[in-house]
C-alpha cells in the first residue's frame, strides 16, 4: 500500500505541491490517517512530470522521502503545470528496488498505483506476460504488479488505436475481472497523458482505499488536485465513489464515471 497525489493546473514548483500542505503527501509518508495493513510508506518514492515537449519524465528514489538530500533542491526549483507523486509501502514479493518505484512512464503516459493483487505472481502474471508485445515487455524492468498493470493497459492501447484512457483502463479492470475470482485486489491508479488526469477507485473482494480529489483548495487556487488523503480539513476535498473512474480536464468540471 502506497500514498498517491497528482496536480493539475497553473504552474507550481514541486515544494508546493509536496511539502506545503498541512497533510501534505510528505507528512503522509509518515503519517497517514488512513493507511491500511502498515504505519509508513518509507519504501522509497517518485514524483513525474511532463516537460515542454510533452515527453513523460520521472524521478524515484529507494530512499524514504524524508531521507533523500537531493529533494529539498529539487522541489524548490522544478516548476510544471501537472505532477503525480507516490510514496511507497512495499508489499511482500515487491522488493525495495529503483525498478520496482513509482511513477512508471513509457513516451506518453505516467502511472502511479495504490494497492495490491493478492498472490499476483502466483494468479495474475502468468496470465499476463503471454499478452505482452515484445516492445512492451521489453520496458519492463522490475517486478511489481504496479508495472505489469501498466504494460498491461498499454499493451491495450496497442491493440486498439481507437481506445482512449477511459476505455483502457476500463478494459483494464474487467480483463482482471474475468481472472481475479476470490483474491483481493486493490486499484487505485492514477494516470496521465500530460493533458487530463484519469483517477480511479476501485477494487475487487476488498474495501476500496481512499482517494479524494478538488478543485477548490485555496492553497491551489485555479487547480484540481487528487490525493489518497484530504491535504487540509477543508471541506472542498470529496471522496472519489468506490469503483468509480475519476477525469479531470484543464477546461472542463470533474468528471465521474462509475466502473
Amino acid at each position: 500500500m502506497c500514498r498517491l497525489a497528482a496536480y493539475l493546473g497553473p504552474d507550481i514548483t514541486l515544494q508546493q505541491f509536496l511539502f506545503e500542505p498541512d497533510h501534505s503527501l510528505y507528512k503522509q509518508s509518515w503519517e497517514p490517517r488512513e493507511l491500511k495493513y502498515t504505519k509508513f510508506n518509507a519504501d522509497g518514492y517518485g514524483f513525474g512530470w511532463f516537460s515542454q515537449d510533452g515527453i513523460p519524465s520521472a524521478y524515484t528514489s529507494i530512499l524514504p522521502i524524508w531521507s533523500d538530500r537531493n529533494l529539498p533542491s529539487l522541489a524548490r526549483t522544478l516548476t510544471n503545470s501537472l505532477w503525480l507523486a507516490e510514496v511507497r509501502s512495499a508489499t511482500a514479493g515487491n522488493p525495495v528496488h529503483q525498478y520496482n518505484t513509482a511513477p512508471f512512464c513509457d513516451d506518453q503516459l505516467v502511472f502511479v498505483h495504490n494497492g495490491f493483487i493478492r498472490n499476483f505472481h502466483l494468479q495474475v502474471l502468468p496470465r499476463i506476460s503471454p499478452i505482452l508485445a515484445p516492445v512492451i515487455a521489453a520496458d519492463i524492468h522490475g517486478n511489481t504488479d504496479s508495472e505489469y498493470l501498466f504494460a498491461c493497459m498499454r499493451q491495450m492501447l496497442l491493440d486498439d488505436e481507437d481506445l482512449d484512457l477511459t476505455g483502457a483502463l476500463q478494459k483494464l479492470f474487467e480483463w482482471l475481472e474475468k481472472r481475479i475470482t476470490d483474491e483481493e485486489a486493490l486499484l487505485n491508479i492514477i494516470v496521465s497523458d500530460g493533458n487530463r488526469l484519469y483517477a480511479s477507485r476501485h477494487g475487487f473482494n476488498h474495501e476500496c482505499a481512499s482517494l479524494y480529489y478538488t478543485t477548490d483548495d485555496e492553497l491551489f487556487p485555479g487547480a484540481q488536485l487528487i490525493a489518497s488523503e484530504r491535504f487540509s480539513e477543508d471541506s472542498f476535498w470529496q471522496p472519489v465513489p468506490e469503483h468509480h473512474l475519476l477525469i479531470l480536464d484543464r477546461d472542463n468540471p470533474p468528471e465521474l464515471l462509475a466502473l
